[in-house]
């Protein structure tokens, strides 16, 4: 393998996959990037076993191969180069590096050991704009759980037939749900591991390329610009969610959104105690939204904010939901329901239903 590549192309590419090697793992492998000339182009990939990324980047190929490396070794001293010309040059198992000023000679694996994610013989396949898919994933991904002894729960959904997407993740504690105007050809029902949705919102970053998404019943592709992630589906029956998210409320506030998260976040510093634990109290007489905290050996906090207020309740919620959800709303005005103080509560704009965060209940 002989190869001039640009100091900055490569670094890019080196910066999307490397995250993905994993230094833990069993197989030493798993710690390396693969380097490989793909028709006068180079690819760089790295895999987990569970997810896969690959970018591929212009080049001046001269001699075709491939080569594994040491992840981050590799991004680190790329990184670290000045912008210029990159020379690669494949001896054997060494891969010597060299620019104006450096030289240098890194230690490789046979790629032959790398191990490769099937690839999707006959998938369906669909397109997103992946400005939608990115504010999708920004508003519902966090709502995740990490708790692997309920994989299904650890996944992203992305359930939808006819004109509508809707993409979920829930922890059993709150959900989070968008609803995407997306025309499917056919019904899709998948459940993406949040780790994978994770890096691909880091590969959408400013992205406009319109996101190609292709399927079978194992594996999902996401392909973006000159960018692929492959994911390992996960298995099982996600929770029927809908059933959980109230139609009608008995107690309602319709409030600035700002004002609402600047309360919350003020209250939440007396919170830290009590697990975040916060009681927030509608009341339809004086149109105002309370917030009241404490902390035993700090004090107590209580902070209002005013709005349009429809019944009279209170309800106690973790403050960091109340947080993440109001985070994820960008309208400037949210309304905040419920109808009792077991029952859940919805986060939402005003006059919008394509988002709704669902927050349930703390036992005060």
């Amino acid at each position: 393998m002989r190869l001039q590549v640009t100091q900055q192309n490569l670094n890019r590419a080196l910066g999307t996959v490397a995250r993905v090697a994993n230094t833990r793992n069993q197989l030493p492998i798993l710690a390396n990037v693969l380097i490989k000339t793909n028709q006068n182009r180079l690819s760089i990939s790295a895999t987990n076993l569970d997810i896969a990324i690959t970018q591929y980047i212009g080049g001046k190929v001269t001699e075709d191969g491939s080569i594994t490396v040491p992840a981050r070794l590799m991004q680190d001293f790329i990184s670290s180069l000045p912008d210029g010309v990159i020379e690669l040059k494949l001896e054997d198992t060494k891969l010597h590096i060299k620019t104006e000023k450096y030289q240098s000679v890194v230690n490789g694996v046979l790629a032959d050991d790398f191990p490769v994610m099937p690839a999707i013989e006959s998938g369906e396949q669909l397109q997103i704009p992946s400005t939608q898919l990115r504010r999708a994933l920004q508003q519902v991904v966090f709502a995740a759980s990490s708790d692997e002894s309920r994989p299904v729960l650890t996944a992203v959904l992305l359930r939808g037939e006819g004109s509508k997407l809707h993409v979920a993740a829930t922890d059993s504690y709150r959900l989070a749900e968008k609803v995407l105007d997306i025309k499917l050809a056919k019904p899709i029902d998948l459940l993406v591991p949040a780790t994978a949705m994770h890096d691909l919102l880091r590969i959408l970053g400013d992205a406009e390329d319109a996101v190609t998404i292709t399927y079978d019943e194992q594996q999902v592709l996401f392909q973006v610009g000159d960018v692929e992630l492959v994911a390992r589906l996960l298995e099982g029956k996600y929770p029927d969610y809908q059933k959980l998210i109230p139609s009608t409320f008995t107690v309602s506030a319709k409030l600035s959104r700002g004002e609402l998260l600047n309360v919350t976040k003020v209250s939440s510093l007396f919170a830290r105690e009590s697990a975040g634990s916060i009681t927030i109290e509608v009341d339809e007489s004086d149109k105002h939204l309370s917030i009241h905290s404490v902390a035993s050996q700090l004090g107590e906090n209580t902070a209002s904010a005013s709005g349009t207020m429809i019944g009279s309740g209170t309800i106690t919620l973790n403050s960091r939901y109340l947080l993440d959800g109001l985070g994820a709303i960008n309208e400037e005005e949210v309304e905040f329901a419920f109808n009792g103080k077991l029952e859940p509560t919805i986060i939402r704009a005003t006059g919008k239903t394509d988002y709704v965060h669902v927050i349930m209940p703390l036992k005060s």
